[in-house]
């Protein structure tokens, strides 16, 4: 009997000793996991939290974890990202309306100070000063357009929408242009009418933004065309030059608000830098998606996409 009590109490010491081990292990690990959620947390790395363990439910709360660390690495990502973005949005608007304003301010200047202007030399100078003051109310109206986009603050009516109408409206409004810029204007639209979920309004936006960017920035290949096409689930159009294309580099970027590519310098190319980017957040506001496929001097083809609308 004595033995056997020893042999208890030799079991039960042996397993308190493995229980206060693991104990200690345990407290270990969770001291370790808290230090480097800390370090994580102070240094703003984009670590993660690794630990090597055999219990089940540490490995559950280890992968919670690491997915709230993600989250919270994207958050601050994208937070960097928009403040940035804001600063140089902030900086363009300076530069952007500083330049029209201060023309017009020198065609004013010439208006006050010259007294012997002919009628046609001071009508030439007001219409100058009314052309850039509209550029300038244009100007502030995308950047406020921008904002209301991006902060949800706008509510856009979805209804079913012809696009063979919507096309042809659109390219109608830039005949006089293309005319005399001597563009040929290539379009390919079906003989039956496509209908889209969408919103008639923010789409001739869209068309005149895409269109405008045609005109402007393929000037070079003197070709604009436009195509509307469609599968059982969607209708495509397409809206392509043979200009100067856009390279790799900046094909993933030029719908980034404020992004510019490097000739926008020229003022031959100069622009805002948001015209894509309303473009890119109106599409998606009506439920689409928009692409860009580029070979300069090639073909250079802003594809966008909306769920159709079946009878």
């Amino acid at each position: 009997m004595t033995i056997f009590l020893a042999i208890l109490v030799f079991i039960l010491v042996i397993l308190n000793l493995k229980q206060y081990r693991s104990q200690k292990n345990q407290n270990t690990k969770l001291t370790y996991a808290y230090e480097k959620l800390i370090k994580i947390r102070d240094d703003k790395t984009d670590e993660k939290l690794l630990l090597d363990t055999e219990d089940e439910s540490f490995k559950k709360l280890l992968i919670e974890i690491n997915l709230l660390l993600e989250h919270n690495q994207k958050v601050i990502a994208t937070h960097h990202q928009m403040e940035n973005s804001m600063k140089k949005m902030l900086s363009n608007i300076s530069h952007d309306l500083k330049t029209p304003l201060t023309v017009v301010l020198g065609y004013i200047e010439v208006l006050l100070h010259e007294s012997n202007l002919s009628k046609g030399e001071t009508d030439n100078l007001l219409n100058k000063v009314n052309d850039k003051t509209i550029e300038v109310l244009n100007l502030i109206k995308k950047f406020f357009d921008l904002a209301r986009l991006e902060s949800g603050d706008k509510d856009v009516l979805i209804t079913r929408v012809n696009m063979n109408e919507v096309c042809k409206k659109n390219l109608l409004g830039f005949y006089e242009i293309v005319t005399k810029k001597g563009f040929e204007v290539i379009v390919d639209l079906p003989d039956e009418n496509l209908f889209v979920w969408g919103n008639e309004e923010e789409l001739n936006r869209v068309f005149d933004n895409l269109i405008s960017n045609a005109i402007q920035y393929g000037g070079d290949g003197k070709v604009l065309g436009l195509s509307l096409r469609n599968d059982d689930d969607f209708v495509y159009v397409d809206v392509w030059d043979k200009g100067k294309g856009i390279s790799e580099l900046h094909k993933d970027r030029v719908f980034e608000r404020m992004y510019t590519l490097e000739d926008s310098r020229n003022k031959l190319y100069q622009g805002s830098g948001i015209g894509l980017t309303i473009t890119k957040r109106l599409v998606e506001k009506l439920g689409g998606e928009i692409f860009l496929n580029s070979k300069p001097f090639e073909k250079t083809t802003f594809t966008f996409k909306l769920n159709r609308f079946t009878f």
